[in-house]
């Protein structure tokens, strides 16, 4: 080999040798998904009642608590709402020992973004609003309204109005696929 090259060649095997050592600590493809299905941050549901926010990230936990008013495990943040109310965490029996990483709080206190295809419903005043994103949640949470609507009067469960939240790219469309998650969600 022309000793000219071996300067050259030497470069060229250190190059590879750390590019394959550098691959070897990244995450895959597939360990990064993971991690974001375990982010928990595709849905949120409150219950705005008595002073009370209930806040939850998990289906099955809100509707227990929708049929009995009451969640087995919770943690409690007292006098913390927008307006003063109590906050209670609805939460699983996965979550019930952490301190940590529970996706309904971070959301909450704006550690955790809303997934793309976030859903959220939030009960008031004998309404149910439901958002296509965390964010027109938490304003709404704050004003206690939604701004650009499509309201459908009597359209829940049990006869409630049902409020679509709209932004500013769809105020002057029907939420039609919203509407369809909607009644996917709240089948009985």
């Amino acid at each position: 080999m022309n000793k000219k090259m071996l300067p050259l060649v030497a470069a060229i095997a250190g190059s590879l040798l750390l590019t394959a050592c550098a691959g070897s600590n990244a995450k895959s493809d597939n360990d990064m998904m993971a991690t974001e299905a375990n982010l928990n941050n595709q849905d949120m549901y409150e219950v705005h009642e008595e002073s009370r926010i209930y806040v939850f990230d998990d289906r099955a936990t809100y509707e227990s608590f929708l049929e009995v008013g009451e969640t087995s495990y919770r943690k409690v943040h007292i006098g913390e709402g927008p307006k003063g109310e109590t906050l209670v965490f609805g939460l699983t029996s996965e979550d019930k020992k952490k301190t940590s990483g529970i996706a309904s709080i971070d959301m909450y206190d704006g550690e955790l973004s809303g997934a793309e295809e976030f859903y959220g419903e939030m009960r008031m005043e004998g309404r149910i609003y439901v958002f296509q994103s965390l964010e027109e949640m938490n304003q709404a949470r704050i004003v206690g309204e939604v701004p650009l609507r499509y309201t459908d009067i009597g359209a829940g469960p049990e006869g409630e109005t049902v409020v679509y939240a709209l932004n500013g790219s769809n105020k002057k469309h029907k939420p039609v696929e919203l509407m369809k998650k909607f009644n996917m969600m709240n089948a009985n």
